[in-house]
């Protein structure tokens, strides 16, 4: 039986992957390995949604879910101009809380992550495991070597193209809204994706994921479910706001005199400052405890490497697709172009907006 050109395709990267690594090291080719055979196991776990609504026997909670999917998608397509193929027209059950674990690193007096390397995504702060054992392991071999560790599971990740991107069991707690912000943002991800530059790809795709949910809730007519994603941009706007002038002190503690000593406990100092700042933070959010779990951690370096600002640039697109009289297909066409410029050019484009 002839494979469907799409897993063909995939598959074809996956030897390219297999050549490459076994050119380097065994500790590589273990890796990209268990990357492999995590990806293989989702496309072969696949199975179609619209044969799926055809059981009547399906779990309603897993149904309504599954149309809404297809309604979200139906929409990207006809209504954003965004690239849904076959994506999302597919779901896996996972039979696990989170579809990959990612670890984070960072040294012990530096709030600069260590960074990985890998084809086509190209430099990232984190290296992601379909195992969540293999990923403890990885960031134990880290923390033997002194480095602050962070591992979080993920719940859902673009291919960026490579495959058909399937809906997971590990989103299904989401709520409408979210699902299709997450669907919106992914599929943004295959617009427009430049290797080494996570701020402008997450603040591309976080653009276009609020302007899609602004459609969205118009198409739906929906204005409660619009204030509720408003709070909560609201909200984790706050939150990164908080964390990002809690590494700016982590960073001037980093550049002082003190000795290790000294700053361990300073270190830890602002650790309980930083906690004692968000439950200030957190009584203004009306009993919303969507952060409580991240504050509950150690809070050392590598887990601040986690928020990012990646929504830096967000107005700078806002502002391009204001140029661009809300049409969404021109605004990608000059997205793209952008993603063709070097860094300084790029930033310097986007900056003159």
């Amino acid at each position: 039986m002839r494979l469907p050109v799409q897993f063909r395709r995939g598959l074809q990267c996956l030897i390219l992957v297999f050549i490459s690594v076994l050119l380097i090291s065994c500790e590589t080719v273990s890796y990209y390995s268990q990357a492999a055979r995590g990806q293989i196991a989702i496309l072969t776990a696949r199975q179609n949604i619209e044969r799926l609504l055809a059981d009547e026997t399906l779990d309603s909670d897993l149904r309504a879910t599954l149309e809404l999917t297809l309604a979200i998608r139906q929409f990207a397509e006809q209504e954003l101009a965004l690239p849904a193929g076959d994506n999302y027209s597919t779901y896996v059950d996972l039979e696990r809380e989170y579809v990959v674990w990612n670890v984070f690193a960072a040294p012990e007096f530096s709030i600069d992550p260590v960074n990985w390397c890998y084809p086509v995504a190209g430099c990232v702060s984190y290296r992601g495991y379909f195992s969540e054992q293999q990923a403890i392991r990885f960031a134990q071999q880290l923390e033997a070597e002194g480095y602050d560790v962070y591992t979080g599971g993920v719940d859902a990740y673009s291919t960026l193209g490579w495959f058909e991107d399937s809906l997971l069991s590990t989103i299904l707690d989401r709520s409408p809204y979210q699902l299709a912000g997450l669907i919106f943002h992914e599929l943004a991800h295959q617009v427009a994706y430049v290797p080494d530059d996570t701020t402008f790809n997450e603040s591309f795709a976080t653009a276009v994921e609020r302007e899609g949910l602004r459609r969205w809730f118009a198409y739906q007519g929906d204005a409660a479910a619009q204030a509720q994603a408003d709070a909560s941009i609201r909200q984790q706007q706050q939150f990164i706001e908080l964390v990002t002038r809690c590494r700016e002190q982590f960073e001037a503690l980093y550049h002082s005199d003190l000795d290790i000593e000294q700053m361990r406990k300073s270190k830890a100092a602002l650790q309980l400052e930083m906690r004692a700042t968000f439950e200030v933070l957190k009584l203004s959010w009306g009993g919303y405890t969507g952060y409580d779990s991240w504050f509950s951690r150690s809070l050392n370096n590598a887990q601040l490497s986690t928020v990012g600002s990646y929504n830096d640039l967000v107005p700078a697109f806002n502002e391009m697709l204001i140029k661009a009289d809300g049409d969404l297909t021109a605004f990608y066409e000059a997205v793209k172009s952008l993603a063709q410029l070097d860094f300084d050019e790029r930033r310097a484009a986007l900056q003159n907006q």
